[in-house]
């Protein structure tokens, strides 16, 4: 596993707890796959964008040859999860609808053909009494379990039933890592405490960031309405999307957005700069609908926002960029660098080999077309990212008498 592999496992993580670094050289070394394990109780029909920041790292282990399994808590749903109930309990019927709808979206995301789909019925309905009260008594009294329970809280036999449970999911499919948001931290080092118990080897928790709903104030979540559903129609994610702040807009940057930091940086700069931000925000909502919806409905859903909101496609004050460059001129992809508009100029040439860029309303697919300094230029590089460049010439040195 090269350096970039590892960055890649790792990025997007709020916390890593156990030897994970370690489990990945001996899985390579051994040339087994790890068992990667991420859970998701049918409280509601439907995944959401928040789910998609779990399954978009089950894929990035996938994509890195591990196998994931992806655990539905059909059973655990029923009893609810303290540390997350907002609303009564499902009944069976409502949980095995639920339980459907995950089953088939989660593809949106993952590889079917490497995903094992489990159902935690399948065993915790076979715990007895006696089982239960064995679960109980291997709860952990302390160590290092107690030491990352939010809140100060305690641990120990008096521990809510549903960490044990899902800590006993843990035993059973012998997870190596498991995924999980930060909510679930508690939960998910319970199962590093049960697993030692059972003479395992104890799994690493992976902790994931929680993205906030639409209303910017409580974690995403069908049941208090302010989630954006996997499911949902292309127009209907762009609408929710586009109604984001502006400083919520970053934050689903950061966490679903496939864009370089650098270029977030860089788009965060041109809106300081005066660039629209709704453009921007348009421009994020496509690039989200475009992973679960075809390329020909997010485009008219697109083309009918900005029918609808004609300004969001405009740029606010079309950004006045300077560049200064020699007398012979500059090539079109440098300058697309210099002025902001590309991360570099390779990544440039990218955008004109793509039909990406335009050139005084123009398109150009020359690479070697050279800018002159002089007149100014209005570049745009896709549908939203606008400015107007002027090349200042460099100076020449004149020998002196």
């Amino acid at each position: 596993m090269t350096k970039n592999d590892l960055v890649e496992l790792e990025r997007g993580s709020a916390g890593i707890f156990g030897a994970f670094r370690a489990q990945l050289q001996g899985a390579l070394r051994n040339r087994r796959p790890l068992r990667i394990k991420a859970g998701f109780d049918p409280t509601a029909k439907g995944l959401h964008l928040g789910h998609a920041l779990l399954l978009d790292k089950m894929r990035a282990f996938q994509d890195a040859g591990h196998e994931v399994t992806f655990l539905i808590g059909d059973f655990t749903a029923a009893i609810g999860d303290p540390s997350r109930l907002t609303r009564a309990l499902p009944g069976r019927d409502e949980i095995e609808a639920n339980a459907q709808s995950y089953s088939e979206q989660a593809f949106k995301v993952l590889d079917p053909e490497r995903t094992a789909i489990e159902f935690n019925s399948s065993w915790l309905a076979e715990v007895d009494a006696a089982g239960l009260r064995q679960l109980v008594a291997r709860a952990p009294e302390s160590d290092d379990f107690s030491a990352q329970m939010p809140f100060g809280q305690g641990a120990g036999s008096g521990a809510s039933l549903y960490p044990l449970l899902q800590a006993y999911d843990s035993v059973v499919l012998q997870t190596d890592v498991e995924l999980g948001g930060i909510d679930q931290l508690a939960n998910m080092l319970m199962g590093r405490q049960m697993q030692r118990a059972h003479a395992q080897k104890p799994q690493t928790v992976f902790t994931l960031p929680l993205l906030e709903g639409v209303d910017g104030v409580d974690k995403m979540s069908k049941s208090l309405a302010n989630a954006i559903g996997l499911d949902e129609p292309a127009d209907a994610m762009l609408k929710k999307i586009m109604s984001l702040s502006d400083s919520l807009m970053w934050r689903y940057f950061d966490l679903l957005s496939k864009c370089a930091a650098a270029d977030i940086q860089q788009l965060k700069w041109s809106v300081g700069a005066g660039a629209n931000s709704q453009a921007i925000k348009l421009d994020l909502a496509v690039e989200i609908a475009a992973r679960f919806h075809s390329r020909s409905a997010v485009e008219a859903a697109r083309e009918a926002f900005m029918a609808r909101f004609p300004q969001a496609a405009l740029p606010n004050g079309v950004l006045d960029i300077h560049v200064a460059a020699q007398a012979e001129g500059m090539r079109l992809a440098r300058v697309l660098m210099e002025a902001g508009l590309a991360a570099s100029s390779a990544e440039g040439n990218r955008l004109i080999d793509a039909r990406a860029v335009q050139v005084n309303r123009q398109c150009v697919e020359n690479r070697d077309l050279v800018l002159i300094p002089g007149p100014s230029y209005l570049l745009h590089v896709g549908a939203l990212r606008i400015a107007r460049v002027t090349l200042r010439p460099i100076m020449s040195r004149v020998a002196g008498p």
